[in-house]
């Protein structure tokens, strides 16, 4: 998995581009939850579920239906001035169904686990993408605060960090332009 760091930066870069007025506190704090979210399914390693199972780590909560569950839970429970059916509401569900979904996109690209059940629940077939130049991270804090977190960091500044920073310049610029 990439870190929780690049997840949550992910989908600040995300949030930028999604709008260019000033958003509430709880937008950007979903946008980083719903982010992140996906790897709560480690949890089942404590109660031994296996890894490869639809509900082990990568399994369902890594899927475009689960993103798309949560993205509509999001917005029915904290966004309720959104009124349903409306523009406003469909594209705060797509903003929060690609915050959840860039979590699997990123794992995809990583080098290590047995790769991400993108149509869970209708299939648990593991993916990765052919190009994966993010180093995996650790699943316990210890272990990311040594050699192999600083590793995971680097190649998340390269292959995350950096480009969503240009995501979120070009979409200053351009709202800049606009004007």
């Amino acid at each position: 998995m990439a870190s929780a760091f690049s997840h949550a930066i992910a989908s600040a870069a995300l949030g930028k581009v999604y709008s260019g007025a000033k958003q509430p506190l709880k937008f950007w704090l979903l946008a980083a939850f719903c982010a992140v979210v996906p790897d709560a399914d480690v949890i089942g390693f404590r109660f031994g579920v296996a890894y490869e199972s639809i509900f082990g780590h990568r399994g369902f909560t890594h899927s475009i239906v689960f993103a798309l569950l949560l993205a509509l839970l999001v917005v029915l429970l904290f966004f309720r001035d959104a009124e349903t059916n409306s523009r406003h509401f469909y594209l705060l569900v797509f903003f929060f169904f690609c915050c959840t979904v860039s979590h699997p996109l990123l794992d995809a690209m990583t080098t290590g686990g047995l790769g991400v059940a993108f149509f869970s629940p209708f299939s648990n077939v593991r993916y990765f993408f052919p190009f994966r130049p993010i180093k995996v991270s650790p699943l316990t804090i210890q272990q990311f605060f040594g050699e192999w977190g600083w590793r995971v960091i680097k190649s998340e500044l390269l292959w995350v960090w950096l480009p969503s920073g240009m995501v979120m310049g070009v979409a200053w610029l351009v709202r800049r332009f606009e004007n």
